[in-house]
């Protein structure tokens, strides 16, 4: 069945909502009751039953307490409490009881879950924007191993937290200063916005709540670049740049475009990974490298370009990138 984005519901207006449809069916009996008062008897008092009185049938009829201090006596009477007063109380306890108790315990199971997962979440990867980058992006990270439950989705749209929660990603509603969301205790932050001032601003405040984060930032422009990096980003992409420049080597040579195209597109031909090297390859040349084509070499932090004389040979601890064969994706990668 499908499952379609619902407005974020506050407990106390809930409550409230219902507990004025409860007194609706209160008042409802309590009228029923006063303009039917000579079909009844007070038991206690014999002095007829007033408005005060029909109030308090209807209370304690209502809230099944029933003392029979006042009861129907014509047979009309005892119809209208059979086939009225009688479903409106059961509508009475499901609203009033009923749903004081839903929300209390739904309220206070996810108040539990959100305190477990705040205190286990660390070293993950918040990602601030959901849209078609955002969504890649998190493709992309599953496939190179980031399990879904290191990574977390911020948006100020209803729609895209949604979105988020039905790819079975954590997600919250707001910007980069969601403290519940850990932006201080992340690992790395993705900031893909549709608009290159919030990306500049949530870029300031992301490192200014986690200074040693590595912060990933996208932006429209090449002239925000620098103004970027200056925020706080570790590194920045240029969509329009980007897109621009793949045009114009399409231009120059079709297959080459379609190259380039290819190592951006997953699960089809080629693909680029980095991938810790193994003992076997120490003290190898890269293009001994069996199935794959290294390109370059991580050493101590520092990227050794194929054409570079120290990368020569494989070292211990050394990060390779290398060109391989695509995997085929999984099914829920199909939509980038």
């Amino acid at each position: 069945m499908v499952s379609m984005p619902r407005p974020q519901v506050q407990p106390l207006r809930e409550l409230g909502k219902r507990g004025v449809l409860a007194l609706l069916l209160l008042m409802i009996s309590t009228f029923v009751v006063w303009l039917d008062r000579n079909s009844y008897i007070d038991n206690s008092r014999h002095d007829g039953v007033s408005f005060i009185d029909a109030l308090y049938y209807s209370t304690v009829t209502m809230t099944t307490t029933g003392y029979g201090d006042i009861t129907p006596l014509a047979p009309h009477a005892r119809l209208l409490n059979a086939i009225l007063i009688t479903p409106m109380r059961v509508g009475f306890l499901v609203l009033l009881v009923g749903t004081t108790i839903a929300v209390l315990a739904d309220e206070g199971s996810r108040a539990i879950r959100d305190l477990q997962w705040r205190q286990k979440m660390r070293n993950h990867v918040v990602v601030i924007g959901y849209g078609t980058k955002g969504r890649s992006a998190i493709n992309t990270l599953r496939r190179h191993g980031e399990p879904d439950d290191r990574i977390v989705v911020i948006d100020s749209s209803d729609v895209a937290v949604n979105e988020a929660n039905l790819d079975g990603l954590a997600s919250f509603l707001g910007d980069a200063t969601r403290r519940r969301a850990e932006v201080s205790k992340a690992r790395k932050i993705i900031i893909c916005l549709s608009r290159d001032d919030a990306a500049i601003l949530t870029t300031l405040t992301a490192r200014q709540l986690n200074p040693g984060a590595s912060i990933i930032v996208s932006v429209r422009e090449k002239d925000n670049v620098a103004l970027v990096r200056q925020s706080g980003a570790t590194s920045v992409v240029t969509s329009s740049d980007t897109v621009g420049r793949l045009l114009g080597l399409s231009a120059v040579g079709p297959e080459l475009g379609a190259i380039i195209q290819d190592l951006l597109t997953a699960g089809t031909g080629l693909e680029v990974q980095q991938r810790q090297a193994i003992p076997s390859e120490v003290g190898r040349s890269p293009n001994d490298v069996k199935g794959e084509q290294v390109i370059g070499i991580i050493r101590n932090g520092t990227l050794r370009r194929f054409y570079d004389s120290t990368a020569s040979s494989i070292q211990t601890g050394d990060q390779l990138i290398v060109v391989r064969r695509a995997e085929r994706p999984n099914l829920r990668d199909t939509d980038d």
